[in-house]
């Protein structure tokens, strides 16, 4: 069955959005499910990983955005403040609060108040939170290769290209997200 729009419809095989895109063509039949093929496979990819919870990350007792603010410190490799943190990993501050605290607690990232305004805070690896991160990264590399080896190098390249112009367009334009 070809969409509105020429494309063949629900063409990509046997995976569960394509069984969705099915049942509402059977209910639709003139309804372009282009969109749907493409948001419903990106977002069910992201809830597989997530429910993957990352293994090493896992055996590490950190959970993907406690990483992420690790790394954020690490690869920028100076301090940061919650607010730099949040705008780094895309969180809220009151979630890059709440990670500070457990982080804290657990030693891999110190606080320190700033001399000028007591108001902000400067956050900065530990020497446990650099050891953390940079035993973890390579391992974490190489999860993540594993999960994407369903592909060869050429198409993983074409895939992160086109993530990343949908991305880029995405970022440069927040308001085509509330329509």
């Amino acid at each position: 069955m070809t969409a509105p729009n020429g494309r063949q419809a629900g063409a990509s095989g046997g995976d569960t959005v394509s069984a969705v895109v099915r049942q509402w063509q059977a209910v639709h039949p003139g309804l372009d499910t282009g969109p749907m093929e493409i948001i419903g496979r990106v977002n069910r990819c992201a809830a597989l990983l997530q429910q993957a919870e990352d293994a090493p990350l896992r055996r590490a007792g950190l959970s993907r955005p406690e990483f992420d603010l690790l790394g954020a410190l690490r690869r920028t490799g100076h301090e940061l403040t919650p607010g730099d943190l949040a705008r780094e990993t895309f969180s809220s501050g009151a979630a890059v609060t709440k990670r500070l605290k457990q982080l804290t607690e657990r030693g891999l990232v110190e606080r320190r108040g700033d001399t000028r305004d007591r108001r902000v805070a400067h956050v900065r690896l530990t020497d446990a939170g650099r050891e953390i991160v940079d035993g973890i990264l390579p391992e974490q590399l190489a999860y993540e290769t594993a999960v994407l080896s369903v592909l060869d190098a050429q198409r993983q390249g074409e895939l992160a290209g086109l993530l990343g112009e949908l991305l880029g367009r995405l970022e440069g334009r927040p308001g085509i997200l509330r329509a």
